[in-house]
């Protein structure tokens, strides 16, 4: 692993995020050249460049909505790890026009950046949501795959690969934090519905599938992490139970804006034409050309497959939820 890092300049967009940060973290540990860190976060960047002071680091700050920023930025760069996005499922339904600008037209930017500047690898991090979308944030992020893909299929040497996460618990903006602040207010913790369920990964495993991507991931590639679900209700008895409080402090609200009752990794469409590799789901890419009597006169036929669907995998039980919950850093402190 450390031979493939060697001497290598890696660039991260939105690198002050929950993923960004714990990258940073991981990856000083290796010996590359250089890391950019690119985010418009003039806070968080400063956060962080008081916490690592290491000489490799570069904070620049660069928004994905500009060309020109990111083709500038991105020069001289071995592999991109894009993360910027706007994640947030409610705030996307109100302002979808920001969430096409960001999402969709940011990674347009990033994917020609990488091809310009021959870019070895550049990998896309999208989420469940992009499956089967009912919501502005996954349609944005849908969107985004398929410039990769179709990105990936032009003439050139750079390699865009397309990673689907999960819920990452505990990571910025997620449903942990807020239960914590609910349940030391005294307040009930508020959840949507009794059948709500949801793929549960750790940042560690955010990482591990990402190393995957960059060590094995093909052009116009989309990989999953398999990894077991969980019912939201459980996740909130399992922080109730960590803090010592009444296992019954909980109100049921109805879905919000945008919500599904489950979420789905992997289509059935795809799960069609995936392989699985060790713990990975790996969706190849369609490499039919735009020669389109061929969409009428010839198809392909496969094997109906289930979809990926958190509510069909093994749920974790709530006492597997305290364990994982009891390791991350926002939870002790709340203890």
């Amino acid at each position: 692993m450390k031979n493939f890092y060697k001497n290598k300049s890696i660039a991260i967009t939105g690198g002050t995020g929950s993923f960004g940060s714990l990258y940073v973290k991981k990856i000083l540990d290796l010996p590359i050249k250089e890391l950019r860190i690119l985010s418009r976060d003039e806070e968080k960047q400063n956060f962080l460049r008081y916490k690592y002071t290491d000489k490799k680091i570069k904070f620049i700050l660069c928004d994905i909505r500009d060309y020109e920023s990111v083709e500038r930025n991105t020069q001289k760069i071995d592999y991109i790890v894009h993360a910027a996005a706007l994640k947030q499922v409610p705030s996307c339904e109100f302002f979808p026009d920001e969430a096409i600008k960001t999402n969709t037209l940011g990674t347009l930017n990033v994917a020609k950046a990488s091809i310009v500047n021959k870019v070895k690898k550049a990998i896309l991090l999208s989420t469940d949501k992009a499956v089967y979308p009912i919501n502005s944030m996954g349609m944005t992020k849908a969107l985004a795959e398929k410039i990769f893909v179709a990105k990936s299929m032009e003439n050139h040497k750079t390699n865009l690969v397309n990673i689907r996460y999960g819920n990452v618990i505990a990571s910025r903006g997620s449903i942990v934090p807020r239960f914590l602040e609910q349940a030391k207010s005294g307040s009930k913790l508020t959840v949507t519905s009794k059948d709500m369920s949801r793929f549960a990964m750790s940042l560690e495993n955010a990482f591990e599938l990402l190393e995957f991507a960059l060590f094995y991931g093909n052009p116009g590639e989309t990989i999953v992490q398999k990894s077991k679900s969980l019912k939201i209700k459980d996740l909130a008895v399992a922080i109730l139970r960590i803090l010592n409080k009444n296992e019954n402090l909980i109100q049921f609200i109805g879905i919000r804006h945008g919500e599904k009752i489950d979420e789905v990794l992997a289509s059935e469409e795809e799960m069609s034409r995936a392989k699985i590799k060790k713990n990975y789901i790996i969706i190849k890419r369609d490499d039919r050309n735009l020669n389109y009597e061929k969409y009428f006169d010839t198809g392909v036929n496969l094997k109906q497959q289930q979809s990926y669907r958190s509510a069909t995998e093994e749920k974790i039980n709530i006492n597997e939820i305290v364990k994982i919950l009891l390791k991350e850093p926002i939870v002790k402190k709340y203890i």
